[in-house]
C-alpha cells in the first residue's frame, strides 16, 4: 500500500506542508506539539479539508482533483489521543461498534491486545493503556484499509505505554498495516517509525 499525501493548509497564523510518498511498515510523522501533526491527520481522515493538495491511498484520490470523498468511505482506522470510548457501551460493544456487525471471531482477531477479560467491563473502569488497546481494537475491526495513530500514548504511564507499543508492532509487523502515526517523543518515533518524517 502506498501514500501520496501533498497537501497545504493555513491554520490561524500556521502554515501546514506537507509532501510525503510513503509505502508499508509505519511512517512517524515527528515533531514538538502545535505544528500541524494531528491537523495532518485529520485531513488524511476527511476531518479537516486542506487548502489546497491532494491525498491518495494505492493511487485511488481521497482528496484533490475536484475529489473529496467523505470520512466514512475512506476506510481509515483512527485512534486518538484519548481513547474517546462510548461511556454507555461496554467493552464488548464498543468493539462490534467498529466491527459494524456481530461476529463471532472478533475476540480472535484482536486477541494480541489482551483484552479479552474486559468485554463485560465499562469503560470507565478502564485504565489507560487497556481503554488504548480497546480502541486501537476497535479500528482494527473497522476493516479499515490504514491506521492513524495521534499521539497514543503521551497520557499513560511507562507500564501502559509499553502495553500500547507491543501492540502497535503486532499491527506493523504482524497484520501488515500500513500506520501513520504523530507522536512529540523522539523514542516512540525510533522504535515505531518504518520511516520517520520531521515537521
Amino acid at each position: 500500500m502506498s501514500f501520496e499525501i501533498d497537501i497545504e493548509k493555513r491554520l490561524g497564523d500556521a502554515q501546514v506542508t506537507l509532501t510525503l510518498n510513503a509505502g508499508e511498515g509505519a511512517t512517524v510523522l515527528f515533531g514538538p506539539s502545535g505544528i500541524g501533526k494531528s491537523s495532518v491527520l485529520n485531513m488524511i481522515a476527511g476531518l479537516l479539508r486542506p487548502d489546497r493538495g491532494r491525498i491518495a491511498v494505492d493511487g485511488d484520490t481521497l482528496f484533490g482533483d475536484g475529489i473529496d470523498v467523505p470520512p466514512e468511505r475512506r476506510r481509515a482506522g483512527y485512534v486518538f489521543q484519548d481513547a474517546r470510548l462510548f461511556p454507555h457501551m461496554r467493552v464488548r460493544a464498543n468493539l462490534l461498534y467498529g466491527a459494524g456487525r456481530e461476529h463471532d471471531a472478533f475476540e480472535e482477531q484482536i486477541g494480541f491486545l489482551g483484552i479479552g477479560h474486559l468485554l463485560d467491563r465499562w469503560p470507565r473502569t478502564l485504565s489507560g493503556g487497556e481503554a488504548q488497546r480497546v480502541a486501537i481494537g476497535r479500528a482494527l475491526l473497522s476493516h479499515p484499509r490504514f491506521l492513524l495513530l495521534d499521539e497514543p500514548l503521551s497520557s499513560l504511564d511507562r507500564a501502559r505505554r509499553e502495553e500500547v507499543l507491543v501492540a502497535i508492532e503486532h499491527v506493523r509487523d504482524v497484520l501488515k498495516l500500513p500506520i501513520l502515526m504523530v507522536t512529540h517523543d523522539p523514542a516512540e518515533a525510533e522504535r515505531i517509525g518504518t520511516r520517520v518524517v520531521r515537521m
